[in-house]
């Protein structure tokens, strides 16, 4: 299945970003051979929308889902649209989040966990 992972770093030992909209790195991997692409979340700097323009940027990788620790409505618009499943409540490395995906311990969410603008307060 191909995924991607909000994360703080370019690697799978990477600690998990909690926020979608304004992550640092969007992690594209592949769950069966685990192989990773980094990719700067081109939405992270934006003044406004960085949710919907980091959400079209994993659809349009053809991500089957994403996990994440939290995600905001027109993010959770954008991607419930596309098909996308989201799961939420990730934390620790990626790696680490993977496993719990593997396992069934991650929340897949049917709408957004916070509200709008919940990544400008979070570094």
């Amino acid at each position: 299945m191909k995924i991607v992972v909000t994360a703080q770093g370019q690697d799978l030992d990477a600690m998990v970003d909690p926020r979608f909209g304004r992550c640092q790195y969007f992690l594209f991997i592949d769950t069966d051979s685990l192989s990773c692409e980094a990719q700067a979340n081109p939405g992270r700097e934006a003044g406004g929308g960085a949710g919907i323009q980091a959400a079209q940027s994993v659809v349009d990788r053809g991500v089957e889902a994403v996990v994440t620790g939290f995600m905001g409505p027109n993010a959770s618009r954008v991607l419930q649209a596309s098909g996308v499943k989201v799961y939420g409540n990730a934390a620790g490395t990626v790696r680490g989040a993977l496993e719990k995906l593997r396992e069934g311990k991650l929340t897949l969410l049917s709408g957004p966990s916070v509200r709008e603008h919940f990544g400008l307060q979070n570094p």
